[in-house]
């Protein structure tokens, strides 16, 4: 298999492009709440908020209630009617439901979010047509380091199976959390520190097998406290196999391309190189009392996968984190009423294996602290200081490196205010700002390619949003954030082969800021069991940094030739926009119809993204096509059942050279039931994917062209409490 051929053609990217058909299903979803609005006027209130999803989830998990505090999107704990950037949460059975084996791959499909996929073993959720460096991945708040943003084939060190919830801001967030969130924040949240007391003993015991992966995984957890001293214990481990896919590997146009050598077979049926095992743990332990918490955990991750571009490469992956966080509000003293600090310590190392020998050893440690104060309300204002600093030590150690050994620095500090503009406080002005500055320093060791070199940059961002209840069912939000990001170390001193996408990347030691210009606009609806929400934003990025292909051909030593190399990719700032809508409702429709307490809802989901170069018009790369889905969703008591569909539409939008990927539709249902023996809740659910067992290829992913998602596959489990 000619993998640089392969990974040369996949490597340039899809993108988004409607105009009526996604309009019109967000006007829709925001018309669906009346057609039942006398029924919901009676019928008890549902939870604060709900998220829409393609995998099946339980009935009872349809409308994901949250917990009072959204601490990703608003430290000062409004309510998620009152956040002015869009916000989704998944947790309860219909987490426990959609999880799949990566982080990207569980959020997929939630309004405005895909994923990266590269293989079923390593993908990042790409929000709004941004990811990367412009995501901000959190674990309980706090940095994880890794090397998922580098690469594609690079996994999060983080299974959905120790996952207790996940939030999702959607939109700039970078006012809290820095340029790294130009695009938004997914805040992967556990309990490994108690943040409140645990009396007695209670935990979970999860069990799962089978899907297109046919995976055997389990996870286990168990937490105890006399009302003070709290602990915690979890552990996962998971087996999957290569994955079962409907038809051949590589698409129909790469194999009439590029045919195999003779005595090659073509790849069908199952995906090569995509098995995997991922296990871990963690203790943890707090202190708490009526008004806080102080406690500490340690976490491990192992994983070992198959990277899918090369038949005979696999990750061996390790991090080992230690936290310490803690929280004191109701001060009695001083100008501040609440203090929380997070500081994590992260060491992270894998191995790339070729044949059993190790190439290239990539690693990443460091630290970063997190420190808030909530001040006293000056008048009606309630606000928030923060101050965020970090460092970490980079290196890649091996004959297929193609970055240098860098060491980051960042310190930022940040401001966030809230002012209600009238006496019902209908109308909520939101106001912030954040200043961080930089240092990249990278060492050129014994590699000729690579420089000694530093760089510093200075970066501010600063946002105003309102919130305006236009009665209690609806209100309006909107947001005006400037942005700047500072380039990594990887769009500065990338000098190299990336073997895992078939390419030669060139960095810009001269790279200068990122800076984005963002409008967002938005309705939400909420009337008893009827919900929905329509979100419209607007991107202007100035230097938008893109690795783009220049025409060169070049050998794995970095000189020119004529043919047979890898294609030449380089870093340069660009002007660009983004722009998109995303919608989604749920109603409950035809209760009459049914008996008892049977309940039967209906949910509606659309999204589209589209980004292009302003000087050129030339599309972005690997931008979502046009999504639509529809959920039907039926209760009885314990039992429980949910059909999905999901549309992707073709992408034809994509840059010069690129491929365009065709449009498919898949099928979905889920099957629950909820039972009590001996003092244990069990949940048991079957979950069915893919069923009409379709070849389908995301425009998102650059191995698009020889690594498709999985067939037609059947999921079992468990989940037991006590």
């Amino acid at each position: 298999m000619n993998v640089s051929l392969i990974s040369r053609r996949a490597r340039r990217a899809p993108h988004a492009v409607a105009r009526l058909t996604p309009l019109a299903a967000a006007v829709a979803l925001l018309c669906l709440p009346y057609a039942t609005q006398a029924q919901t006027r009676t019928a008890a209130p549902a939870g604060a908020g709900s998220t829409a999803a393609a995998a099946p989830a339980t009935p009872a998990a349809s409308a994901v209630t949250l917990r009072g505090i959204v601490v990703t999107g608003n430290p000062l704990g409004s309510d998620l009617n009152d956040m002015v950037s869009p916000v989704s949460t998944l947790e309860g059975d219909e987490l426990t439901i959609r999880r799949a084996s990566t982080l990207g791959e569980t959020l997929n499909d939630l309004p405005g979010v895909s994923s990266s996929y590269f293989g079923p073993n390593a993908s990042r959720p790409v929000i709004r047509g941004l990811d990367g460096d412009r995501i901000r991945i959190l674990q309980n708040g706090g940095t994880s380091l890794d090397a998922s943003a580098l690469s594609y084939d690079h996994a999060l060190p983080i299974d959905p199976l120790a996952v207790d919830r996940v939030e999702v801001v959607r939109g700039p967030a970078a006012l809290l959390y820095g340029g790294t969130a130009i695009g938004g924040v997914v805040n992967v949240i556990t309990n490994r520190i108690p943040k409140e007391p645990i009396h007695g003993v209670h935990g979970a015991v999860d069990a799962r097998a089978g899907g297109a992966d046919a995976e055997r995984g389990g996870s286990a957890m168990v937490e105890a406290g006399n009302g003070q001293f709290a602990v915690h214990a979890d552990a996962f481990d998971r087996h999957t196999s290569n994955l079962h896919i409907p038809g051949f590997a590589r698409s129909e146009r790469l194999r009439n391309a590029n045919p195999l050598p003779d005595g090659e077979t073509e790849a069908k049926g199952r995906l090569p190189n995509s098995s995997a095992r991922q296990q871990g743990g963690s203790v943890g332990g707090a202190y708490t009392w009526a008004d806080g918490y102080l406690g500490a955990s340690y976490t491990g991750y192992r994983s070992n996968y198959g990277t899918v571009a090369e038949e005979d490469v696999r990750i061996d992956m390790k991090q080992d984190n230690l936290a310490l966080e803690g929280e004191a509000r109701n001060l009695g003293w001083g100008i501040f009423e609440t203090v929380r600090s997070k500081i994590n310590f992260s060491d992270y190392e894998h191995k790339e294996i070729e044949n059993g020998e190790v190439g290239t050893t990539f690693k990443n440690r460091g630290w970063d602290a997190r420190f808030e104060a909530q001040h006293r309300p000056i008048g009606k204002m309630r606000g928030v200081i923060g101050a965020e600093f970090g460092q970490k030590k980079f290196s890649a150690l091996g004959e297929e490196a193609f970055v240098p050994s860098t060491e980051t620095d960042n310190a930022g500090l940040f401001i966030l205010e809230e002012l209600p503009l009238t006496t019902s406080e209908d109308l909520k002005l939101s106001l912030g700002g954040r200043m961080d500055h930089t240092r990249i320093k990278a060492k050129s060791g014994d590699n000729e390619r690579f420089t000694d070199a530093s760089r510093s940059f200075n970066t501010g961002s600063a946002s105003a949003g309102l919130v305006y209840k236009l009665n209690p069912a609806y209100s309006l939000t909107s947001n005006l954030a400037y942005t700047e990001r500072a380039p990594t170390f990887y769009e500065l001193f990338a000098n190299g082969p990336h073997l895992a996408t078939g390419s030669y990347e060139i960095g810009d030691p001269g790279a200068k800021k990122e800076k984005a210009t963002s409008l967002d606009l938005g309705m939400r609806f909420g009337q008893g069991t009827s919900t929905a929400n329509v979100s419209a934003y607007y991107s202007r990025f100035a230097n938008y940094l893109a690795l783009g292909t220049t025409g060169v051909l070049r050998d794995e030593e970095g000189a020119v030739v004529g043919a047979d190399g890898l294609p030449e990719y380089r870093y340069a700032g660009v002007p660009a926009v983004l722009y998109g809508i995303e919608a989604e409702g749920k109603t409950r429709v035809g209760q009459q119809l049914l008996t008892g307490a049977d309940t039967l809802d209906v949910s509606l989901r659309g999204d589209v993204v589209r980004g292009k170069n302003r000087d050129t018009g030339e599309a972005l790369p690997r931008l979502a096509p046009w999504r639509l889905g529809a959920s039907l969703i039926y209760g009885s008591g314990p039992w429980g059942a949910r059909a999905d569909v999901s549309y992707v539409a073709r992408q034809t939008h994509v840059p010069v050279a690129d491929t365009a990927t065709d449009s498919y539709t898949l099928l979905g249902a889920s099957f629950s039931y909820r039972f009590k023996f001996s003092g244990l809740s069990s949940l048991a659910y079957v979950r069915l994917d893919n069923l009409t067992n379709e070849t389908a290829r995301t425009a998102t992913s650059v191995l698009r062209d020889i690594a498709p998602l999985g067939g037609r596959s059947v999921k079992v489990g468990l989940r037991t409490t006590f």
